[in-house]
């Protein structure tokens, strides 16, 4: 379910320069210097109001993260949960997917969340789903050689496309689960989306790595 709009959502996010990032480009390949440090970068494509990535940040301070939304007023909510927070390793920005390799040099990125995103069910827009072969690639180029994504998803058709769509690409599937709350072998954040769903079936997890060549 999409946030509504909130009124000037990007003129307030300009307002928290500790951690949205205005003009991300200017970055491309030299992340690490505005994080001050040489810790490997995850991100998450797609954070939602920011709950996920705010944990991971503070459980993993030698590990930088950058949170990506395309929507200011998605991404605003998240900056909000930020504004008392004295979290040092994370970064906010407002990205389309599609424009990633814009942002991210080659073999910059070590992990890639991608959760819950919007399952585009309708066959025609599958070029649009985040697992696609387009996006795919882009993830490739940024990611290092022992680079993953972890995607979470409810939806079962989603799922079953992801897992053709990485195989068919040539990345490499492990630890998939068909049910990851009954899992206690997985390390696993909730999202807000996440506990709020969850209760009416199962959630589906996979990890896609680089396969070597």
């Amino acid at each position: 379910m999409r946030l509504r709009k909130v009124k000037n959502a990007l003129e307030r996010l300009k307002e928290n320069e500790t951690f949205f990032i205005e003009n991300p480009t200017q970055y491309r390949g030299n992340w690490s210097t505005l994080f001050g440090n040489n810790h490997p970068i995850h991100i998450e494509i797609g954070c939602g109001k920011g709950q996920f990535i705010k944990e991971l940040a503070s459980l993993n301070p030698n590990i930088n993260y950058i949170a990506i939304e395309k929507y200011d007023s998605v991404l605003l909510r998240a900056s909000e949960k930020f504004l008392d927070s004295s979290i040092k390793n994370l970064k906010l920005i407002l990205l389309d997917a599609t424009q990633i390799e814009e942002v991210f040099k080659e073999e910059e990125i070590s992990l890639i969340y991608i959760n819950f995103s919007d399952p585009w069910p309708k066959s025609a827009h599958k070029k649009r789903r985040l697992t696609y072969k387009t996006f795919l690639e882009s993830y490739k180029k940024i990611l290092t050689a022992d680079g993953a994504i972890y995607q979470k998803t409810d939806n079962r058709h989603l799922f079953e496309f992801s897992l053709e769509s990485f195989c068919e690409n040539g990345w490499l599937i492990s630890n998939i689960s068909l049910d990851l709350h009954q899992d206690l072998n997985i390390f696993n954040i909730e999202t807000e989306f996440e506990e709020k769903w969850s209760k009416l079936g199962p959630i589906y997890r996979l990890e896609a790595r680089k396969r070597s060549v």
